[in-house]
């Protein structure tokens, strides 16, 4: 039997998807919002843990390496639980995050039912699973001039967070935060914070 947790903070999308994997003989779902993720990792040990990281809640939770400390809690065949993720060609940012994060599979989010049940059952068997429509996603992924810490700290920024709540948030010095502002003003060609907030966002980078 497949054990699965969802992660997603729209309860009803959850559930959603929760019933559709309970009607397959060979698994069972738990659903949890991000906020309870790591503590249902921990209770439920499945499998196979997907997540979505464009849903509401989920943004501060990649930053931080959520992602990171919930594949690596003890679970699965070979003592993790690996990660599936719902993501999006036109949003390489979350792609770059779940990739540093050691996803295993990556599912188009307007793929159809049958596609997600497949990777989830190749996940689970410890084989990659990436729908070739988001192969222009990794792409783009990989061409960002940003490093993952430069796309946290611009992650808070377009959230509308300060230097010194950027900085608490990441445990960094308020001059650190300003030198990777600075950086990632110079990498995005931007005139300032605010037109490389509206740069990144246009690529699909936060």
């Amino acid at each position: 039997m497949i054990r699965v947790l969802l992660v997603h903070d729209s309860c009803l999308l959850r559930s959603a998807l929760a019933a559709l994997i309970e009607a397959e003989p060979d698994m069972e779902a738990t659903t949890s919002s991000w906020r309870d993720a790591r503590t249902r990792v921990r209770a439920a040990r499945p499998h196979v843990c997907v997540v979505d990281t464009d849903c509401p809640g989920s943004g501060g939770a990649t930053r931080r390496g959520e992602l990171g400390r919930i594949s690596g809690e003890l679970s699965g065949k070979d003592g993790r639980c690996e990660l599936l993720v719902l993501a999006d060609a036109e949003r390489p940012g979350p792609l770059r995050r779940a990739h540093e994060a050691r996803a295993l599979g990556y599912i188009d989010r307007n793929a159809p039912p049958a596609r997600l049940l497949d990777g989830i059952r190749r996940v689970a068997d410890k084989e990659r699973f990436i729908d070739d429509s988001l192969g222009y996603g990794f792409l783009q992924a990989a061409r960002m001039p940003l490093t993952e810490r430069e796309l946290s700290v611009l992650s808070l920024a377009a959230e509308g967070a300060s230097i010194p709540e950027i900085a608490r948030s990441l445990h960094l010095s308020n001059g650190t935060i300003r030198n990777y502002m600075a950086a990632i003003t110079r990498k995005t060609g931007a005139r300032n914070r605010v037109d490389a907030i509206r740069i990144s966002q246009g690529e699909g980078w936060v």
